[in-house]
């Protein structure tokens, strides 16, 4: 009996080692391929970047408990310089708006505004409630096969790893990035998973929640 019971113990560390090998490596795998496939993609200065007709400014919450969150800031700075750099001539802004106290694609509409950029180049994206949602709206509801995408890096490399999936034409203007504290942490921590669910959603093909009517942008 004590002998049984050794072997069932064996297997089951022997199992659960497996298991962990095998995650580590998807995991490893998946934040290697991403940046590693989009890194021609993706740029930090206005002057290299390819001029398409629109940009896709992926959604954020705009305050914290902290304030104004800063990569939200960085984002909309980010679409001000490309705008004044003459690389776009209108912007889709998607994000979430599930709830009628949160709606990012507006919180991005009167930032993008205040910041002096014309409110009739600006369409939003109500139903942008994952980047797979926003990335393949672009091309199915806006029409656009070839756009740039504004973040931060890490999250226009998934983006863009996404859209080349679908077939996209897909350039990422890289916002400023926030040095690493807590608020940074999490998020760069959930970066790692979300690459990981890239590949879930491709497996399974995800579609987004949400298309609708054709929007045309002049």
């Amino acid at each position: 009996m004590e002998s049984r019971t050794k072997n069932i113990l064996k297997r089951t560390i022997y199992i659960l080692l497996a298991v962990i090998v095998i995650i580590t490596s998807v995991i490893v795998f998946a934040n290697w391929k991403i940046p590693h496939d989009t890194k021609e993609y993706v740029f930090d200065d206005t002057e290299n970047i390819p001029e398409q007709k629109v940009a896709l400014v992926l959604g954020t919450v705009r305050y914290t408990a902290g304030g104004e969150n800063q990569y939200f800031t960085y984002r909309i700075r980010a679409a001000k310089e490309l705008y004044e750099a003459g690389k776009v001539k209108a912007f889709v802004l998607s994000g979430d708006n599930s709830r009628k106290s949160y709606n990012e694609p507006d919180d991005m509409r009167k930032a993008l505004i205040e910041a002096g950029i014309p409110e009739n180049i600006i369409h939003l994206d109500y139903a942008g409630f994952r980047t797979l949602d926003s990335v393949v709206r672009m091309s199915e509801v806006f029409g656009q096969d070839s756009f740039i995408i504004v973040s931060q890096q890490f999250h226009n490399e998934r983006a863009i790893f996404l859209a080349q999936y679908y077939g996209l034409e897909a350039y990422g203007y890289n916002a400023k990035d926030l040095e690493l504290n807590r608020f940074s942490f999490k998020t760069k921590a959930r970066e790692v998973l979300a690459r990981v669910k890239v590949f879930v959603d491709i497996i399974t093909n995800k579609k987004p929640k949400f298309l609708g009517e054709p929007i045309n942008i002049d």
